[in-house]
């Protein structure tokens, strides 16, 4: 790719995502890139309403990497103590409450982050699908533990004892698209911790390389999937197709890694220096 192509590729790339309230997709960020305001709009503490708080701080995430400022805001019904609690082990920067947020700071665009079926405020609004929860022992139709979650956080979703690592209950809620249902189980968070772990070490080990620049196809590939409707699967994609692709030289694997975990928050460079 010549620097001519590199740069108009580049140009191209805007956050556009799906309004609920046409089906459409419409530019995530005004013209002049001013002050875009992100409301997560919670009705509790449960698996769905911390989905809804972690596809909010994707889109901030997503936003700032773009260069736009961006004011976040919690708009929340009940148990918000419970659900910044459980937010903030995953990794969600922090949002301000909506209540203290007073008239606004002259912000240029508006999204609001809701629950299949809940808030419809005014303005561009992104739909989160539901979760539903699974343990052990549940049978297969275990739907209906999807609003029970324990107090003590994320690991609340799940028998604490079996997770240890908050990032990976994140990673299972991130390979999913947010629009589609998500069911909750043992195997699901099994798969998580896997690829958690395994991408982890390979961070670290790569860390260990000359460090090389990040393929032109390779970001523009991450930076077409996050632009394209906030699509984390398609970031998730391009990271297993880099990690199986012997063309990337290791130093740019760890840069790839690096710099989507911007997006992901999964913490990939945790292991860095740890003893193997």
């Amino acid at each position: 790719m010549t620097a001519r192509t590199r740069l108009c590729a580049y140009a191209r790339l805007v956050l556009r995502i799906t309004d609920a309230r046409t089906g459409e997709l419409v530019d995530a960020t005004p013209a002049r890139r001013g002050l875009t305001r992100v409301e997560a709009h919670t009705r509790g503490f449960d698996p769905t309403n911390l989905r809804v708080l972690l596809v909010a701080d994707l889109l901030v995430r997503a936003l700032e990497l773009g260069g736009t400022p961006v004011w976040a805001l919690l708009d929340g019904e009940r148990n918000l103590p419970e659900l910044r609690a459980a937010g903030a082990a995953l990794g969600v920067r922090p949002f301000e409450d909506d209540r203290d947020a007073g008239t606004g700071l002259g912000e240029a665009q508006v999204l609001h982050v809701v629950s299949e079926g809940g808030a419809t405020p005014d303005g561009v609004r992104v739909v989160v699908a539901p979760v539903h929860q699974e343990g052990p022992g549940d049978a297969s139709d275990g739907a209906d533990r999807a609003d029970s979650i324990g107090a003590a956080g994320p690991a609340g979703l799940t028998a604490p004892d079996d997770l240890a690592e908050p990032a990976v209950l994140r990673l299972a809620l991130l390979t999913h698209p947010r629009s589609r249902p998500l069911r909750l189980d043992p195997a699901a968070l099994d798969e998580a911790e896997g690829t958690l772990g395994r991408w982890r070490g390979a961070v670290a080990a790569w860390a260990h390389r000359s460090s090389r620049p990040i393929p032109d196809t390779v970001r523009v590939a991450l930076r077409t999937a996050w632009e394209d409707d906030l699509d984390a699967v398609g970031v998730l994609r391009v990271l297993r197709a880099v990690e199986q692709d012997a063309e990337v030289p290791d130093g740019a694997r760890f840069e790839t890694y690096a710099y989507a975990d911007r997006l992901l928050g999964l913490d990939l460079t945790r292991d860095l220096g740890a003893p193997a």
